[in-house]
Order: C-alpha cells, then sequence, then structure tokens
C-alpha cells in the first residue's frame, strides 16, 4: 500500500519519451509500452527520485489549481498501479 511519503521514481530501463507513430507521450520500460495522457505525463514529470508523493500531490494541485483532497489519491493510485506493473519503483521518505 503506498504510504504519502513514500518517494517514487522511474527504475533504470523505464523513462517517457514522445512516440512519433502513436503521436502521443507513453512510459517505455523492459518489453512494455504505456500510453500516457496529460494527466499521467503531468505525474511522472515529478518522479524525480526525491519528492515523496505528498509533495507531488501538493505541486500537481497548485499547478491546475485543483484541491488537494482530490488530486493526492488519484497520484496515488495512479502510481501505485505503475508499481503494480513494475514501471515505477518506491522507496520509503
Amino acid at each position: 500500500m503506498m504510504q504519502r511519503d513514500d518517494v517514487p521514481f522511474l527504475p533504470r530501463g523505464v523513462r517517457t519519451c514522445f512516440d512519433r507513430i502513436r503521436e502521443t507521450e507513453v512510459l517505455l520500460g523492459p518489453e512494455r509500452v504505456l500510453m500516457l495522457d496529460q494527466v499521467g505525463v503531468a505525474v511522472l514529470g515529478r518522479l524525480d527520485g526525491v519528492a515523496c508523493l505528498s509533495e507531488i500531490s501538493q505541486a500537481l494541485s497548485q499547478v491546475y489549481d485543483a484541491p488537494l483532497d482530490v488530486i493526492e489519491p488519484d497520484v496515488m493510485a495512479f502510481v501505485q498501479d505503475l508499481v503494480e506493473k513494475g514501471m515505477v519503483h518506491v522507496r520509503p521518505h
């Protein structure tokens, strides 16, 4: 279960990039490609291995002028899904 103070990061071999064929941002991993929407790009762009989930959620809340209590559960669920797929790793803060 994800904790607010967990620090997510992209493991070696996983990265975001623009796929010219699909004309969209994607998350590339070993033998896996996930197409990203604008929200996914925004969240993954903040995974620097330093910021914890609560800091990432707070920053996105300010950027998108949205309530933190709406943003944070979505960020945590998105990151949890990617952790389960092996595309994001998390370490305790």
